[in-house]
């Protein structure tokens, strides 16, 4: 049986087993896009069910739904995200479980044309009010979200050595990794905020009357916006998916995160300052986690529901090709030499 119509079967029997009103439902699964989730449309009723292929943060099943569960309901009140309908526990038929959200339609971002829109987009979602430390669970909220993030590169950068990286590029990415780490020994740290943290552009969807949806929302957490700023317009965000692919200008670079500033409020002074340090972050963040599917994609996939799983039998073999392109691409020494180039041009340009 084709993957595509073992997933509905199962998501029929899953609904079945819930009394869902939309078990009878014609049920369409969209192309395979992404390596955490299947999605299948509930026909006629405006719902997605978002169907884990695996926990990007390692965690069980049950509290891999639960984290998702708060990061929509969360990020609602942005206005730029989909509604959350309901969930789906893990079961016989669907061991991770999932959840059913609003199905946006819309197009693809086009970029650069679309920049305004996915910077309103992020803007809404972190101008959201800081909730009380107690109540921010079970989203992540490192007592220093920078340090945090530093402990998430060195546990992808274990992985370079098994990647077979050349001299150059592991010369460029150590260099990167000691950068970051004179930040953090420092005591500033700008404000934060709800974030999504996977913002590239192929995760925003544009409705008809332009406003921006980020549709997938898996990650998110309480640490920095320029996170999400760098994560949205990063050469290896914007070259990632086929929909969106486009190579950015510095000045557009620039541009985006004006418009940022102008519709975010009052945290666009402290968060200033420190673009530059959280773009190259995020660079190093992504190029690590490249060099970790590298590494981990041969791998047979996993028994049993839990934790993470990036082997490539988890996915289409046309969306494990396309990945396989874009991180030997992004992992080529020209490449990282071209990123960092636009690192030192673009902080030219912030103090400008």
């Amino acid at each position: 049986m084709p993957i595509s119509n073992d997933l509905s079967r199962r998501l029929r029997l899953a609904l079945q087993a819930a009394r869902h009103p939309a078990a009878d439902r014609p049920l369409v699964p969209l192309p395979d896009k992404g390596l955490a989730h299947d999605h299948v449309r509930l026909e006629g009723t405006g719902w997605l069910a978002r169907i884990p292929k695996q926990s990007q943060l390692g965690l069980s099943a049950q509290d891999n739904l639960d984290y998702q569960r708060a990061c929509f309901e969360r990020a609602a009140a942005s206005g730029h995200t989909p509604a959350l309908q309901g969930v789906l526990p893990p079961s016989e038929h669907l061991p991770r479980g999932a959840l059913l959200v609003q199905s946006i339609e819309g197009r693809p971002a086009r970029l650069p044309d679309d920049l305004p829109a996915l910077s309103a987009a992020l803007a809404a979602l972190h101008a959201r009010p800081l909730p009380e430390a107690a109540s921010r669970a079970p989203l992540l909220n490192a007592a220093d979200p920078l340090r945090a993030l530093v402990q998430e590169i060195d546990a992808q950068a274990a992985h370079l050595g098994a990647a077979g990286l050349s001299v150059p590029v592991l010369t460029a990415i150590e260099g990167e990794r000691q950068r970051l780490l004179a930040c953090v020994l420092g005591t500033d740290r700008p404000a934060r905020c709800l974030i999504a943290f996977d913002a590239h552009p192929g995760n925003f969807i544009v409705q008809p009357d332009g406003r921006a949806v980020l549709v997938d929302l898996e990650k998110c957490r309480y640490a920095y916006p320029g996170l999400d700023l760098a994560h949205a317009t990063l050469y290896t965000s914007t070259t990632w998916d086929l929909d969106t692919q486009a190579v950015l200008s510095v000045d557009e670079v620039l541009g985006f995160y004006a418009t940022w500033a102008g519709a975010v409020g009052p945290m666009a002074a402290t968060a200033r300052p420190w673009h530059g340090v959280l773009r190259r972050a995020m660079w190093l963040w992504s190029i690590t986690w490249c060099a970790k599917w590298r590494a981990l994609s041969v791998e047979a996939a996993r028994t049993g529901a839990d934790g993470e799983d990036w082997s490539s039998q988890r996915s289409e073999a046309a969306l494990v090709d396309h990945v396989r392109n874009r991180v030997d691409h992004y992992l080529s020494p020209p490449v990282v030499a071209e990123v960092l180039d636009g690192f030192d041009l673009f902080e030219r340009g912030l103090r400008a």
